[in-house]
């Protein structure tokens, strides 16, 4: 497998030794509160991420985006006005040992107390999907998080998907998919009763989490992929490199296609679909 693997992305260099875990801490609802804290709270309440009762599983991959999402999630365990629960899973895809070590030494630093599983996912996706491991990847990846956060009795699984996250996937849909969908702040499970997908980091873009990170001294895991890494799936890359020239001429442009998201009139589309039964703007003229 190893003469499949790319340099992978953009590595993320902290900018000084580790920082005291209680400045970290502090650094999230004081230093970043109007970019990081903030963001998070209005997700949560816009969309009612977080209610009354709820325990869930937080997904912890060992990068900045998952890194970030735990210790905010602590924060509102310790202030928040909701009583909920809250379970901290990682799982081993099939990372080096060293990758594997930095992600327990990270969580262990941060006093992150993860459930952390083995799953032979990477080695799976590379036997079945040799040409494009990337998607079979991620759903499996998906279907392990789903189970071990029901066998945890959790009702909700929280991914550190972010603002910059969800534009791209717009646009990625748009431009290679020709269809207008976006990543969504919450969404039931398809396979799994009575679990619900949320993204809280869902206002949060992802320059401030690099800072957050960088400020802390934290190494995150960064592409840990040990099968494609950046030899397929580039895309997304590509994307991200689309939306930031488009700044250049387009004011706001990343505000925009957010929005775009929330502001679709039905009445000015050739077609949509909806609890998957395609319809046509030709059912407005039918007698």
């Amino acid at each position: 497998m190893s003469e499949l693997a790319g340099k992978g992305c953009e590595i993320i260099v902290p900018f000084d030794e580790r920082q005291p875990l209680k400045d970290i801490e502090r650094s999230i609802i004081k230093k970043y509160r109007k970019h990081l804290w903030s963001k998070f709270i209005k997700a949560i309440r816009d969309y009612n991420l977080v209610e009354e009762g709820d325990k869930i599983a937080v997904a912890i991959s060992g990068g900045k985006d998952s890194l970030l999402m735990a210790k905010m999630f602590q924060e509102l365990k310790r202030h928040g006005q909701v009583n909920f629960e809250v379970e901290f899973i990682a799982m081993d895809p099939g990372y080096h040992k060293d990758i594997k070590q930095l992600l327990i030494d990270n969580c262990e630093y941060l006093d992150i107390p993860i459930h952390l599983f083995d799953s032979r996912i990477f080695e799976i996706a590379d036997e079945i999907a040799k040409d494009y491991p990337c998607y079979m990847c991620a759903r499996m990846r998906r279907g392990a998080l789903y189970s071990k956060a029901e066998e945890l009795g959790c009702n909700k699984l929280a991914l550190g998907h972010h603002y910059d996250d969800v534009i791209e996937t717009t646009m990625l849909n748009l431009l290679c998919a020709g269809n207008f969908k976006t990543m969504l702040p919450k969404l039931n499970s398809t396979n799994f009763d009575g679990i619900q997908i949320i993204r809280p980091l869902y206002y949060i873009r992802e320059e401030h989490i690099v800072r957050f990170i960088q400020n802390s001294g934290i190494w995150p895991l960064n592409c840990a992929c040990m099968i494609a890494a950046k030899k397929t799936g580039n895309k997304r890359y590509e994307i991200k490199d689309l939306i930031k020239s488009l700044g250049e001429n387009f004011k706001d442009v990343e505000k925009s296609i957010f929005k775009a998201a929330e502001n679709v009139n039905i009445d000015s589309v050739l077609g949509w679909q909806q609890d998957g039964v395609k319809h046509s703007f030709l059912e407005n003229y039918e007698k």
